[in-house]
């Protein structure tokens, strides 16, 4: 079955918190517990960037953040029953392309650097470890650590360049 990738509508919203919420498990599988939440679909719309969904309804979205001039791929969910058949992939290389047809030379993210469907993964999508962190990339990880991802391993900023428009 074929996910077409899109920019996420009003009618969207109120699906991404469940998809995003149905990968704890893996997560709680992982570290244990971690009992983690997630924004609505309206606040994260209300943020400055864009989403994109796969899917009608979405089975899967990523939320790009636009702050000082530099795109962060704030967020990457797929419905667990679905990985491992393109759509993270589909959705990286989209939001990729938005990214680049708004002007920016990169898109960043943080993950953790051992988890397989994290650093690994976006290794394969053209993403390298940042040698240097750009001020907002900081208040980034700052925010990470303060509500606690660190405990669960090492966090990393990764960044992939884009091609021009």
């Amino acid at each position: 079955m074929s996910y077409d990738v899109r920019r996420a509508t009003r009618e969207d919203l109120a699906a991404l918190q469940s998809v995003e919420l149905s990968g704890n498990p893996m997560f709680d599988e992982l570290f244990g517990p971690t009992g983690w939440g997630a924004p609505t679909g309206a606040e994260r719309a209300a943020q400055p960037g864009f989403v994109l969904v796969a899917g009608d309804p979405p089975v899967g979205f990523a939320h790009v953040l636009d702050l000082e001039g530099t795109a962060h791929l704030e967020q990457l969910s797929v419905l667990p029953d679905l990985l491992r058949q393109g759509i993270g992939s589909a959705l990286v290389r989209a939001a990729q392309a938005e990214a680049a047809a708004r002007g920016h030379a990169a898109l960043s993210l943080c993950t953790y650097r051992d988890v397989p469907w994290n650093a690994p993964f976006y290794r394969t999508l053209g993403f390298v470890e940042a040698e240097r962190l750009t001020p907002l990339q900081r208040r980034l990880r700052d925010h990470e650590h303060d509500a606690g991802l660190d405990r669960f391993g090492v966090r990393v900023v990764m960044v992939a360049p884009l091609a021009g428009p």
